[in-house]
């Protein structure tokens, strides 16, 4: 296998585990209960695990993308956590007498930077991939 066969493959498992467990974290926090998560981060594992075995990967390429893998879920569930906290802050702010547009900038600023460490978090799991991928075809 090619090493760019490789390190697409490995990518893509990232990618895909990462819709998996984007999708699945949205649905839990729609679904107030923890069945929805489970459910999705086996699905995860599973498409990531299938395209490892099909790239071939080392026992060690395989231990380094499902730590990346871990961190990801870990951090979608934090970020899960908070949701409901953000909502209501927002709902605080729409509910005042007068628009507090400060309050609201702020919380729009909070949000973007959640949204920033999830997306930087994304990136790294993807360089971690491609490094991984990377050692095997050097």
């Amino acid at each position: 296998m090619t090493r760019r066969t490789m390190i697409g493959l490995a990518a893509g498992a990232v990618l895909a585990g990462t819709a998996v467990v984007g999708a699945g974290a949205f649905a839990f926090a729609r679904a107030g209960h923890g069945m929805r998560e489970g459910m999705m981060r086996r699905v995860a594992t599973a498409a990531i695990d299938d395209a490892l075995d099909a790239a071939h990967v080392t026992p060690e390429q395989r231990q380094t993308i499902h730590a990346s893998r871990d961190r990801l879920f870990s951090l979608m569930e934090e970020h899960r956590r908070t949701r409901q906290g953000r909502l209501e802050a927002v709902l605080v702010v729409f509910e005042g007498e007068a628009l507090d547009t400060a309050r609201l900038q702020a919380l729009r600023q909070e949000i973007e930077a959640e949204h920033g460490r999830v997306a930087d978090a994304i990136g790294q799991a993807l360089g971690a991939a491609h490094d991984a991928g990377s050692r095997a075809a050097g």
